[in-house]
């Protein structure tokens, strides 16, 4: 349930009203608008049974909210979130890329990619540490030694870094080393992941796993924000279809599904849909097009040389080119982006 407050409302009405709530047992979340302030009610709304909350001074109207997702949804918060890491704003007018390789590998690979991607504007350096693969005989990742790698290269380059946890411990030693985690897709619905993380409240990029819905998805969010951490951002990554052309289908409709149901960003990885380098610069251009707050792709200094992933990582070069074009059209629909340093 969502408590609107009447414009003009006050701050002691405000309080007034959350104390009630919490006293209650009750979550309490404030969203102020630019018109009207609004409370997020999370909890068991028959708590409330028995309090007249809509004769509360200041109070315009109750509303039940119908989802699942609370917190995440646009009735929760009608106005887009802005997540800002760092400084580095997700979900504002510019459009965030963030690139690197698929693993760190070592140091002179991962120093590579961040000058590279720096170059042609990136600013968010990604590389995973902790890889779960589909084969154990794989390459799973440096762990530490990796993110003490990333870490060096964000201090060369000024790059913040977002790396893949994949357990507690992973959440626990990436902590201190980057500056967003992210949620592969394998884990997307690893519900004490999820919460281990919101208890982190560090920034969280959530991918959507390969067979999950968009409503399990915002779900997936909701388990993190229940936490308290609301520095969520949602990356759609190809679902599993029929089509075997390319690694995943990449559902671009759920740009602009997602920016309908709820107020959190959303980024597109068209390297992990699309399996192949090739078909990364058009899939990009079109999710740009299609409403997306940034990109993350896969770039590696030598792609043919990659321990994991090879065939869908761009070489450097090839990022240089896409970021001229994502300039163009950020332009076209009405965003920003800046090519180069």
């Amino acid at each position: 349930m969502i408590i609107v407050m009447k414009p003009g409302a006050t701050e002691t009405e405000l309080k007034e009203v959350s104390t009630v709530l919490e006293n209650a047992g009750l979550g309490v979340h404030i969203s102020k608008g630019s018109e009207r302030t609004i409370i997020g009610v999370i909890g068991d709304k028959r708590l409330l049974r028995d309090i007249p909350l809509e004769l509360m001074q200041g109070v315009e109207k109750l509303v039940p909210i119908m989802e699942s997702y609370k917190l995440a949804g646009r009735t929760f918060k009608p106005e887009p979130s802005v997540i800002d890491v760092c400084g580095v704003r997700i979900g504002g007018a510019e459009i965030v890329m963030i690139a690197g390789p698929c693993a760190v590998e070592n140091h002179d690979q991962i120093m590579g990619a961040a000058k590279a991607v720096k170059k042609s504007g990136a600013k968010i350096l990604r590389g995973g540490a902790f890889k779960p693969r589909t084969s154990p005989y794989s390459f799973q990742g440096l762990e530490e030694e990796g993110l003490k790698m990333l870490k060096e290269a964000s201090e060369a380059t000024g790059l913040l870094t977002v790396t893949e946890v994949i357990s507690e411990h992973s959440v626990e030693v990436a902590a201190e080393y980057v500056d967003i985690f992210q949620i592969g897709a394998r884990n997307s619905q690893n519900f004490h992941l999820l919460r281990e993380v919101g208890r982190s409240h560090k920034p969280v990029i959530l991918k959507r796993g390969a067979s999950t819905t968009i409503e399990e998805w915002l779900n997936a969010a909701e388990y993190i924000m229940s936490e308290g951490n609301y520095s969520v951002i949602l990356c759609e990554r190809g679902i599993r279809t029929f089509e075997t052309a390319t690694r995943n289908t990449l559902d671009l409709s759920a740009v602009p599904v997602i920016k309908s149901k709820s107020h959190l960003p959303v980024i597109v990885d068209p390297s992990h849909a699309a399996g192949r380098a090739q078909y990364v610069l058009p899939l990009s251009r079109a999710a740009v097009a299609a409403g997306a707050d940034g990109l993350i792709i896969e770039v590696h200094p030598c792609p043919k040389c990659a321990l994991s992933d090879a065939a869908q990582q761009l070489d450097p070069e090839t990022y240089d080119s896409l970021c001229k074009d994502i300039e163009k059209i950020a332009e076209i629909v009405g965003r920003k982006f800046k090519y180069g340093e």
